[in-house]
């Protein structure tokens, strides 16, 4: 008899009771998935199950004694005598794992935050099928579909070759895991050279030792960045350090860059939605390829989305949200629109 698969919201972590493991969870926990070496997805477990790429980088970014189950990708691993556990590329950055488990004849997959464009740096994401599936829904609201990824590359590199010409620096925030390494490709592929902030250098360095292969770049030298596009941190906006550049122009890379007020936001003179998250259209996407019947959605607009699946006749729920249910006049619910 297959199991129905009994997913729980537990202090802003999800967990799988039937196996006894926590997905992301926010806070140290006996035994937890860890999705990518994002801080807010890191915590100091006991246990950890992980990619090869994000336990280095949680070395780094998270020293301490851990047991550590690493798992190559799409290698299957015996969890106890019914449940297999797989691995699969998220696509949202380098060493990005969704978590497949299978046990007695169900499966389910929680994605953690995924992408499914292909990008520069990431591994491609490719999301097996699934009965039940845990999906992030950051950009769960249909204005949230960005434009295509050539169009986006185009505004980011007449941006920093514009700025160049006028002889100041063009300077691109973006975090330092992740987008700073997407940065670096697009902008090496465009023929830009690029200085690096120490923060992303290192964790640029650390992608390195663990088999990726970036472009070239220049760690940051403050008397050195006239022909240079820098990339650093967010948090550099309101530091000292940004006042090393005295001729710039900046700009924030972000999904978020939709939003009209970006630039006010965050206080640069431009914004590009370069994303290492799923636009609305690839959720919808997401949950067809993995032809789900039951869809518990998390982050962002968790409620809002779960809403539009149950519309289109999917069964969903949003994790630690108001679920309200929308039924017809009749009485009966909506017929699928898939």
């Amino acid at each position: 008899m297959s199991i129905s698969w009994e997913v729980e919201l537990r202090g802003g972590g999800i967990y799988l009771p039937q196996i006894g493991l926590w997905c992301d969870a926010p806070k140290p926990a006996a035994c937890s998935f860890v999705s990518h070496a994002h801080f807010d997805h890191l915590a100091a477990h006991k246990k950890i199950v992980m990619s090869e790429a994000t336990r280095r980088l949680m070395a780094a970014r998270l020293p301490g004694k851990r047991e550590e189950i690493v798992l190559p990708f799409d290698a299957l691993h015996a969890w106890d005598e019914a449940t297999y556990l797989r691995l699969h590329p998220a696509g949202h950055i380098f060493g990005s794992a969704m978590l497949h488990v299978s046990s007695e004849g169900e499966t389910l997959l929680y994605t953690g935050d995924f992408k499914l464009k292909p990008g520069l740096s990431a591994e491609p994401c490719l999301p097996p099928r699934a009965d039940t599936l845990i999906m992030e829904t950051t950009f769960g609201l249909p204005r949230y579909v960005f434009p295509s990824p050539e169009k986006v590359w185009a505004g980011i590199v007449a941006f920093c070759r514009e700025t160049l010409a006028e002889g100041a620096t063009p300077v691109l925030f973006a975090y330092s895991l992740g987008k700073s390494q997407e940065l670096l490709c697009g902008l090496a592929q465009a023929g830009l050279s690029t200085m690096l902030h120490p923060q992303t250098e290192r964790m640029t360095r650390i992608c390195q030792e663990a088999g990726h292969a970036p472009a070239p770049y220049r760690a940051f030298a403050m008397t050195e960045t006239g022909g240079y596009a820098v990339i650093c941190p967010p948090q550099t906006r309101s530091s000292g350090w940004l006042e090393k550049i005295p001729r710039r122009r900046t700009a924030i890379v972000s999904g978020w860059a939709l939003d009209t007020a970006a630039i006010y936001r965050y206080k640069c003179e431009a914004a590009f939605p370069l994303s290492d998250h799923a636009d609305f259209n690839d959720l919808l996407q997401m949950v067809e390829l993995t032809r789900a019947k039951r869809v518990f959605t998390v982050h962002g607009y968790a409620a809002e989305f779960a809403a539009t699946l149950r519309e289109r006749g999917v069964e969903a729920w949003a994790l630690g949200e108001d679920n309200q249910l929308e039924f017809s006049l009749d009485g009966c619910g909506r017929g699928s629109t898939w």
